[in-house]
């Protein structure tokens, strides 16, 4: 309940405290500080629910794609990224900006998100050993397919769409094109 009604002051862009989120959950203010001493460890399990969040909604497309087929994987997993992103910007915020928490003071978070990056560099060790793909250079392809995942929310989440000709309704399916052209580019012919 605590955990929600700080997400939701996240997602009305007011500042996040205990005693707001206190006040926001019908507890009494002193309550939450039992579990969390301070608005970081708040924020630190608000980031980690939305993590879960994350991570289920990747596990779901990973389950959805062909085993044998790393690119459609790694294509699975960026779009996977993207919508939920898109569809979460408030939680997209709390676990990708250091704005309402150091990251780095959640255990879990860095666990969970070192475990994506093996994850990524699993699916384009399996596409290079299969042949598919035009570099060598795995570090590379990984960290550009990062920055085009998280530069395409960032721009969502910023409204830079409308200014490039983008309508809200066209965002997934140009999502899915930008993906693909990624795709095409590290895929060989």
């Amino acid at each position: 309940m605590l955990i929600d009604a700080a997400l939701q002051l996240a997602e009305e862009g007011a500042e996040v405290s205990v005693r707001e989120a206190a006040r926001r959950a019908a507890v009494s203010p002193g309550a939450p500080f039992r579990h969390f001493p301070n608005r970081d460890a708040l924020m630190a399990a608000v980031a980690e629910e939305a993590q879960r969040r994350f991570r289920a909604e990747i596990e779901v497309a990973l389950g959805q794609a062909p085993a044998a087929d790393p690119l459609g994987r790694f294509r699975a997993f960026g779009l996977a990224y993207l919508r939920w992103a898109m569809r979460n910007p408030a939680h997209f915020e709390i676990i990708s900006t250091g704005r309402y928490f150091a990251h780095g003071s959640s255990t879990e978070l860095t666990r969970d998100n070192a475990e994506l990056i093996a994850l990524t560099e699993q699916m384009l060790a399996d596409a290079a050993s299969q042949g598919l793909l035009r570099s060598a250079d795995l570090k590379r392809i990984q960290i550009a397919g990062r920055a085009l995942v998280y530069g395409f929310a960032r721009m969502n989440l910023d409204g830079h769409f409308p200014r490039w000709g983008v309508a809200a309704g066209e965002i997934d399916r140009m999502a899915e094109g930008v993906i693909d052209l990624f795709i095409a580019g590290i895929a060989k012919a």
